[in-house]
């Protein structure tokens, strides 16, 4: 709050005062003090007048207009009246000899009401003047006294009663209180029903300690309210609201209570608002607030919100503290009195008033102070000290104005400072006024003056100027000021545009009704109107066509209109009412045309008057005389654009924000959104809008963004069109308004669009009209199209018609396409003669088919087949004619029939006539089999055909057929044969049993029995002692150990097949005991005979015993190769070994060395088949240093070890073999074509050796012979080639494909050139398949066999 002036003076130094404001104006305040004088000052602290009494005042009152002062002096019996607009003093006598106490106005009407010392009453009649006394209304003085709003009177005395009196002095009621009254009140107590209207309740203070409540309506029951002793006594109370009454107390306690009836002693709010003291309390209900002063402090409270405080005023220099409060009627002062006699007036609300001009604002930031800012172009604030307080403010660039009644000052902004211009004084009271940079513009009495406001040497002609015209009868209501144009608006709807550079009538636009006010952007170019139905209209006043577009969802409060100053968004505005604001945006150029959008509304906070709006933020005026900013919702997409971090929201947000921003064409923003939200939905709505507002450039971007390919390459097809209304209508099509779309493209330079489109859309009356003045030669094509659809949606009357307006005579693939239609809708709608006739002269296959479809579903089914058979349909015409028993014609057709139905029923009709070999016949077309094997059995006796046909059928139901065929002629083995065949086991089970045919039975059934199957026969071929059959069934079955059992007493035969079934069930049965027995049978142990070693191996492999059996597998070998068959023994090895390999176990070292050893005997072979003398000698030096492994032919070995060294050139290794021979075990034996030779190297030894090539180890590099395998430098146990017996080189390292041992790759191609199988394997192999392994560390893992 503000100081605005205050009063003291030398005569009231010491004492309280008395003062009262004008009422319901505020313009004046008088004030009494200790002296014999009432002083009278304006509102802003100048004195205008003086009244001197003969005595001290005891007391005055304004009348309800507030145009009289009445004033009582305690030494004269008159009453002192100063009329306010005359500044006159005059004197009314009242007659009364006693002294006055009391002087009150009524509220309603010119009653002054006088009381006195004595208790008599005066009541005065200003406009009649006529004078009441009443004596004796009390027997004691008169303190206090209220009028109510119906002229009633209470009054209260120190003879402790309170009297309602009328309007003529009568007393109404009247009654006793306890103690002295003061402060008398009418008003409402709050109740649930209004018993009578107007002001029933009458309230006292009783002797400043208690409240009573006097109902007029219920006197006998008046309330009496007590409060805590600690408030104090009681200062002043005043109601307030819906029957609420707020008490000051002595002890510095604001209390709040209700007087309904069931809150009536509860407080509602108590605060200790003063320390020590508090002496008074004032509402103003035009603010709705509280004020309560005390010590030396004011505090002021919100009705609404009574915990906040709202202001505080601390008077430090008020040391003696305050007296009274009072506020103005409009809330606009609030006096307080002090106790050392001085009174100080603060604005607590000021008028609003304020005006902008671009971004400049000017506004009254006191009564007699205005405040020019242009915050947006970062100008300091200016205060312009005026001489009147104003009731109107107008700026311009360069100017300030203010005025009141009829007179205005003018003042220049300079960059030095204020300059005050001039004062002006117009023909009437003015109404507004506007600036620009020369001129300024007064409304008066329904006249605007334009003059300048400065350069007084110009031409008089150029100084001013008054519209309208003396001949234009006109009686202006609104105007406003641009640069270069003044617009008015006048109470019969014309809004006129003058050109301000030559003051001439631009333009002018006629209204139906009349205009309220006018809103011009800054540049002059769009007009907003509210006319007297309260509606918004939007004008380009400087247009020629007089285009006006009402402005959509406009409220009927509304009171004015702000055009949006930030330069980019020209289009944007707001109307604003005391509540809200709504955004809307001008759209110039859409598809749609001009065009206004409602965008949305902001709630607008108390008292809050928009003066300015830049870039969606509003400046608004307040009551304190400052300015606030209010951010319009229709613009939060701006925190997100322009400060990204500040705010975090969610998709719903950010998707509310994206259509804001569109409706506003803020496509930047609306860019830059898309991106956050990074769905497709926001890139297509932009994209809608984009197409709306034309911008085809940028649609391509955003539909490019969401992927939407189509859309791209339809925009792209139509980027160069330079015809508006064409370009629009292809952006309204994409937006399917087609009917906006074909308006536009009839407005274009290219109408044909509208029916290309209308067509492409299936729309075919509208592109019939269209075709009927654009293109008549596109009729018959567009009929038929129509005829098409119609026929689809089965309008076939109108098909009809659309497919005979589509003949041409000239398109013949158009036409047949119309005779077709034709066709079919004359059988359609029942001429079925015309329709077939034109179906069968028609070329179309198809047509004869629909037509005969169209027919069957008639049940005109002659007709019908006739049609498919000459569209060659045989199949749907031999089913029609079947539907007509006409099975002539069914036969002549049969030949060409595919469908087996047709065959099967044409086959039932002729087995019915008899006719079986032509019946059999239908059924083999029909594939029906079953009935086929049934005549072929039953009729034709043709057993043969029958069961070549269940045969290759596999038919089960023809099997039965033939079974009891076969049965019936007592050929059990081939009834059995085709009972299974039907799955009827248990009878072909019976059959073979009964008849002896078990065995074939069991070779039938084999492969499909089921368990009880075969439990059946096991137990059959055990029951004959059949105990390999039998235990074979037990076998499949699953019961192992009784089928062990059968095959352990089947007799020995050659080929040992029960063995070898036993081996296969022990495998499959896993039961240690069946194997232990199965063993135990093998090694001889059961009967004494043991069984060859292979079978122990085969059971072992049979039960993944690999170790076992890798052991049998040596001694098989070496049982093999105790006989000399080596290969044998070798290949038993390998396998063996493969299969350890496999299953990941390690070698047996035994193993392996019998392997190298036989393989190394292999190789002699090789090697000397292909003349490698030496290899070969090497070899069958490692296989005689192991001579015996090979007992049966140590001789032949030893004489090939002797002449191949000898060959070779190992003499010493010759001898040395040569006299191992000579031993007398050996001699005898050696084949006497060698001995001679034998015995003459043993006489005459050659001890020469060609020494053995060597090689690295492949493990540690280590130089070794060559056909060494155990490496001195590493130990390891080197793998040979097997190609050559040679241990391997890293660097020559292969492998066989097929199984895996290594090979030099150099000697392994050589073999492969004159033979094609791996020594090791035997399997087949050539050159191509064999590769050079670079890295052979996987096979050089050491330890892999066991020792």
């Amino acid at each position: 709050m503000k100081r605005v002036f205050t009063l003291t003076d030398r005569a009231w130094l010491g004492s309280c005062l008395q003062y009262k404001w004008q009422k319901t104006l505020g313009n004046y305040i008088a004030v009494a003090g200790s002296d014999s004088s009432v002083k009278i000052f304006d509102r802003h602290g100048q004195r205008k007048n003086e009244l001197n009494l003969p005595g001290r005042c005891v007391g005055m009152d304004w009348d309800k207009d507030g145009d009289i002062l009445a004033v009582i002096s305690d030494k004269s019996s008159s009453v002192y009246l100063w009329d306010a607009n005359v500044n006159k003093t005059s004197q009314i006598d009242s007659g009364m000899r006693d002294q006055m106490s009391f002087i009150l106005w009524s509220k309603a009407g010119p009653l002054l009401a006088v009381g006195t010392n004595k208790g008599n009453l005066l009541i005065y009649n200003q406009q009649t003047s006529r004078k009441i006394p009443v004596l004796g209304k009390h027997t004691k003085r008169i303190t206090c006294g209220c009028w109510s709003s119906q002229n009633l009177l209470a009054l209260g005395s120190e003879d402790c009663s309170v009297t309602i009196s009328n309007q003529e002095g009568d007393t109404v009621r009247q009654t006793s209180v306890r103690s002295d009254p003061a402060d008398v009140q009418f008003s409402v107590m709050k109740t649930d029903e209004r018993s009578s209207p107007g002001e029933s309740t009458v309230s006292v203070a009783v002797g400043k300690k208690t409240l009573f409540l006097f109902n007029l309506n219920d006197p006998d029951n008046p309330i009496e309210l007590a409060f805590q002793q600690r408030y104090g006594h009681i200062i002043s109370y005043r109601w307030y609201g819906d029957g609420y009454i707020l008490i000051g107390f002595s002890q510095g306690y604001f209390v709040v209570i209700s007087t309904h009836i069931r809150e009536i002693g509860q407080e509602l709010f108590q605060a200790h608002n003063h320390k020590d003291s508090l002496t008074s309390v004032a509402i103003s209900s035009a603010l709705n607030k509280a004020a309560s002063c005390g010590d030396n402090s004011i505090k002021i409270h919100d009705l609404s919100e009574l915990k906040e405080m709202d202001a505080i005023v601390n008077l430090e220099d008020e040391t003696q503290g305050l007296d009274q409060l009072s506020w103005t009627d409009d809330g606009q002062l609030l006096a307080v009195s002090t106790q050392r006699g001085a009174l100080h007036v603060f604005l607590t609300r000021l008028p609003i008033l304020g005006h902008s001009c671009g971004t400049r604002l000017a506004y009254l930031t006191s009564l007699l102070e205005v405040t020019v800012s242009n915050r947006v172009e970062g100008e300091a604030p200016v205060a312009v000290a005026v001489e009147v307080e104003p009731n109107f403010i107008a700026v311009g660039p360069y100017h300030v104005a203010v005025g009141m009644n009829n007179r205005a000052w003018f003042y220049a902004l300079g960059d030095s400072g204020v300059e005050r211009l001039k004062d002006m004084e117009y023909l009437g009271t003015i109404a507004t006024m506007c600036l620009n940079s020369e001129y300024a513009a007064a409304l008066f009495e329904g006249k605007v003056q334009l003059h300048m406001m400065e350069g007084e040497g110009q031409q008089e002609q150029r100084q001013t100027r008054l519209f309208p015209d003396g001949d234009r009868k006109e009686h202006i209501v609104s105007h406003a000021l641009t640069n270069d144009f003044l617009f008015y608006g006048t109470d019969s709807g014309v809004i006129v545009c003058i050109l301000v550079e030559d003051w001439q009538m631009l333009n002018e636009y006629r209204h139906p009704v009349g205009i309220k006010k006018v809103f011009p952007d800054p540049n002059g170019t769009r007009l907003a109107f509210i006319d007297d139905k309260s509606d918004g209209f939007l004008l380009s006043p400087v247009a020629v066509n007089d285009s006006h577009v009402e402005i959509p969802s406009f409220s009927p409060t509304i009171t004015g209109v702000l055009w949006e100053t930030w330069p980019s968004d020209k289009g944007v505005f707001v109307s604003f009412d005391d509540d809200k604001v709504y955004t809307y945006a001008m759209h110039k150029n859409t598809i749609y045309g001009p065009r206004v959008v409602f965008v949305g509304s902001t709630k607008l906070p108390f008292s809050h008057k928009p003066l300015l709006l830049y870039n969606g933020e509003l400046t608004c005026q307040t009551q304190s005389g400052k300015t606030s900013s209010v951010a319009l919702s229709t613009h939060t997409f701006l925190t997100h654009t322009h400060s990204p971090g500040a705010h975090t929201h969610t998709p719903e947000e950010l998707g509310k924000q994206l259509t804001q921003a569109l409706m506003l064409k803020r496509f930047p923003e609306a860019w830059e959104l898309c991106k956050v939200l990074g769905g497709p939905a926001g890139w297509a709505e932009m994209g809608r809008s984009c197409l709306i507002h034309m911008e085809v450039e940028l649609a391509v971007r955003v539909f490019r963004m969401s992927g939407n390919v189509g859309m791209v390459m339809s925009l792209q097809g139509i980027k160069g069109i330079e015809d508006r209304s064409l370009l629009a209508g292809h952006l309204a099509m994409f937006l399917n308004d087609y009917n906006l779309a074909q308006d536009l493209y009839l407005e274009s330079s290219c109408p044909n669009t509208a029916l290309e489109m209308r067509r492409d859309l299936q729309h075919w009356d509208s592109a019939l009209m269209l075709a009927k003045r654009l293109a008549e030669d596109q009729i018959p094509f567009i009929s038929k199209e129509y005829a098409v659809q119609l026929e689809f949606i089965g309008d076939y009357v109108n098909a009809l018609s659309h497919y005979e307006k589509g003949m041409t005579h000239n398109n013949k693939e158009h036409d047949e396409a119309c005779q077709g239609g034709v066709a079919r809708m004359s059988i359609r709608m029942g001429d079925i003669r015309r329709g077939a006739a034109q179906a069968i002269s028609h070329p179309s296959r198809g047509l004869k088919k629909d037509c005969g479809v169209i027919l069957e579903s008639m049940k005109q089914f002659s007709e019908a087949a006739q049609l498919y058979e000459k569209g060659q349909y045989y199949d749907k015409a031999a089913s029609v004619y079947i539907r007509c028993k006409n099975w002539s014609k069914v036969g002549e057709l049969l030949p060409q029939v595919s469908s087996p139905k047709i065959h099967l029923q044409y086959a039932k009709a002729k087995e019915v006539d008899g006719k079986f070999k032509e019946a059999a016949q239908a059924y083999e077309s029909a594939r029906d089999w079953d009935n086929v094997i049934r005549v072929l059995l039953d009729h034709l006796n043709n057993p043969e055909d029958a069961v070549r046909i269940v045969r290759e059928t596999q038919s089960i139901d023809g099997a039965k057929m033939v079974a009891r065929f076969f049965l019936r002629l007592s050929d059990y083995g081939s009834a059995i044969q085709f009972l299974v065949l039907s799955h009827c086991n248990d009878e072909a089970f019976q059959l073979a049993q009964q008849h002896g045919q078990m065995d074939s039975y069991a070779d039938i059934i084999s492969s499909e029995a089921t368990q009880e199957d075969y439990q059946s026969m096991a137990l059959y071929f055990q029951g004959e002692n059949k105990h390999l059959q039998a235990g074979r069934f037990f076998h499949k079955c699953g019961q192992y150990s009784k089928a062990l059992k059968h095959f352990l007493k089947c007799p020995n035969t050659d080929d040992n097949l029960a063995i070898e079934m036993a081996i296969e069930t022990v495998g499959q049965a896993k039961d240690e005991s069946l194997t232990n027995q199965l063993i135990d049978y093998l090694m001889g142990e059961s009967d004494g005979m043991p069984k060859d070693a292979k079978y122990l191996f085969r059971l072992y492999m049979g039960l993944l015993q690999y170790r076992e059996a890798a052991c049998t597998a040596i001694i098989i070998a070496r049982e093999e190769q105790s006989a000399g068959n080596y290969r044998s023994a070798h290949d038993v090895l390998f396998s063996m070994y493969t299969e350890l390999q496999t299953q990941k176990i390690r070698i047996p070292a035994e193993m392996n060395t019998n392997l190298m050893i036989l393989h190394s005997y292999i190789l002699v072979k090789i090697h000397v088949k292909r003349g490698e003398h030496l290899n070969a000698a090497r070899m069958l030096i490692r296989v005689s240093n192991n001579i015996s492994k090979f007992p049966s032919h140590i001789v032949p070995i030893l004489t090939s070890a002797v002449i191949e060294c000898h060959r070779a050139g190992l003499r010493n290794s010759s001898f040395s073999f040569a006299a191992m021979l000579m031993r007398p075990e050996y001699r005898h034996k050696i084949d006497p074509k060698y001995r001679k030779k034998i015995e003459a190297m043993v006489r005459r030894p050659d001890t020469s050796e060609i020494e053995e090539e060597t090689t690295p180890c492949p493990y540690c590099g280590f130089t070794l012979p060559q056909c060494e395998l155990i490496c001195p430098g590493c130990k390891n146990n080197l793998p040979y080639c097997i190609a050559t017996g040679h241990h391997m080189l890293k660097e020559d390292w292969s492998v066989c494909p097929h199984c895996e041992f290594p090979a030099l790759y150099s000697q392994l191609i050589l073999l492969l050139e004159t033979d094609s199988v791996c020594p090791m394997c035997s399997e087949a192999l050539s050159v191509n398949q064999v590769e050079k392994m670079d890295d052979c560390s996987s096979f050089l893992q050491p330890d892999q066999s066991e020792h």
